[in-house]
């Protein structure tokens, strides 16, 4: 066997330099939506809760967010979580949502992976049938409860914060759309929903780049129309994140499909749990779904969430629902990425 040969199978990790910064991760997805697992390498945070960690990162430490989320250690649809400290000895733990734009302020698939993760490294104690963990999330507080059967992890449910209608049957002028109807809601972020018929498109992998397209010529055309867009109690959470296109079903047994376009033209893979949420409050104005009635919801890859309604009650000045979404999640990978400080693309590109 050639010497050189020899050496590559004795030698197959890098030693890098003490002066390079190592940030360790932990690779997920749920329902094909990436997560990265931020667990280590990450400079210590000023703050009293996850909203002033969030601004803190925001202002001192986006070139971290970039070099993880961006190309070449991610891509244009990456998505990220850092984990934290949480607001009081009431939760588990917080944590802080990252993405190709920024810093979301709820992330439902996030949130169902962070939970299965947490069972799955023993964070936390495995309980049968159901093991509860509390989060606190940007947006609030969050019930997430991991289901395991005979030792085994069979899934995650969360209850969300408070989700709520702005506008039922909102009209918007979109530059090479034309008049759109949309419904605005709130489900941990606020998002536009179309009937994606309006746009003409059909909610399939095929036709990718024209939602894209589609999702942020309407996305920046709710944001600059005259219809506000409040948090009725946090300034840090009153802004559009997405337009979700709602259509029919592809496959059998579902009641429809939702593909949400968010942050700067990311599409998610799965069906997006705060998009979920924020359409149940929809659904339960219009009187067409009940407290405890189930409603399927699948993705662009034909993932699947089941959204339903645990409660609803007042909220500021808005009659809100406490939602619930479940899905799946499973662990691809942990890495080690490294950042030499003479790389010139050491803080990442971003390129759509």
């Amino acid at each position: 066997m050639p010497a050189t040969y020899q050496r590559i199978l004795q030698q197959t990790t890098f030693p890098p330099p003490a002066h390079w910064h190592r940030i360790r991760t932990i690779d997920m997805h749920t329902g094909g939506e990436p997560l990265r697992v931020i667990l280590d390498g990450f400079p210590p945070l000023q703050g009293n809760n996850v909203l002033e960690y969030r601004r803190y990162v925001r202002e001192h430490h986006d070139h971290l967010r970039r070099a993880l989320m961006h190309e070449p250690r991610g891509h244009a649809d990456m998505y990220g979580c850092l984990l934290l400290p949480p607001n009081d000895e009431g939760a588990d733990f917080g944590i802080l949502f990252l993405h190709n734009e920024g810093y979301s302020t709820m992330c439902g698939h996030a949130t169902i992976a962070i939970a299965i993760l947490a069972v799955q490294m023993g964070w936390v104690e495995r309980r049968e049938p159901e093991t509860p963990i509390v989060i606190d999330a940007p947006c609030g507080r969050l019930q997430a409860f991991v289901k395991v059967e005979g030792g085994k992890i069979r899934g995650a449910y969360f209850h969300g914060v408070p989700s709520f209608v702005v506008g039922l049957g909102l009209e918007v002028e979109v530059p090479g759309l034309g008049r759109i109807v949309y419904d605005l809601a709130y489900g941990g972020a606020f998002y536009a929903y179309v009937d994606a018929g309006q746009a003409g498109l059909q909610l399939t992998p095929a036709n990718y780049s024209r939602i894209i397209q589609a999702g942020m010529q309407i996305k920046r055309a709710v944001t600059a129309s005259p219809q506000p867009v409040e948090h009725p109690f946090e300034q840090d959470l009153s802004f559009l994140y997405g337009a979700i296109f709602i259509g029919g079903p592809v496959s059998e047994g579902i009641d429809s499909r939702n593909v949400c376009v968010f942050a700067e033209g990311e599409v998610d893979r799965c069906p997006t749990g705060s998009g979920v949420s924020g359409r149940l409050p929809i659904h339960y104005a219009r009187g067409e779904i009940a407290i405890g009635e189930v409603m399927t919801v699948e993705s662009i890859t034909g993932s699947v969430f089941k959204g339903s309604i645990v409660r609803e009650e007042e909220y500021g000045p808005y009659r809100a629902v406490v939602p619930c979404v479940e899905g799946t999640a499973f662990i691809t990978g942990q890495q080690e990425f490294f950042i030499d400080p003479e790389d010139p693309f050491r803080h990442g590109f971003f390129l759509r």
